[in-house]
């Protein structure tokens, strides 16, 4: 398996992991001039942007590692452009990590990773 479907599968599987823990996805894969942000789920009255990080090897680090904090900033700007272009007012954001480390061809696991980071306004 090459590296796009070790990564997309990887989104679905978060997917169906929040929404088996009852979130729902409002966008998946979104796209700005900024970037893309990988989930985008309420958890609630909360937005939560969610980024993906599936590794089949940890030979350049954990998934989660790779969402430094250049990659949190830029995620940062993505949910401004995602907010003013939904039209929604004053909400609670908040930013996610699922990390997914492949163990087998069948088998990963999974690790969410609630309020990874805070970006100052």
């Amino acid at each position: 398996m090459d590296r796009v479907e070790t990564g997309r599968r990887g989104e679905d599987a978060a997917a169906a992991y929040l929404e088996r823990t009852g979130m729902t996805i409002v966008d998946r894969n979104w796209r700005c001039p900024s970037g893309e942000v990988d989930i985008v789920f309420l958890d609630g009255q909360t937005v939560v942007l969610c980024e993906v990080k599936t590794r089949a090897t940890e030979s350049k680090g954990s998934p989660e590692e790779a969402v430094t904090p250049q990659k949190q900033r830029r995620i940062a700007r993505i949910a401004k452009s995602y907010l003013a272009e939904a039209g929604a007012g004053p909400c609670a954001v908040r930013f996610d990590v699922i990390s997914i480390k492949v163990l087998a061809k069948d088998r990963a696991l999974l690790r969410h990773h609630r309020n990874a980071f805070v970006v100052d306004a």
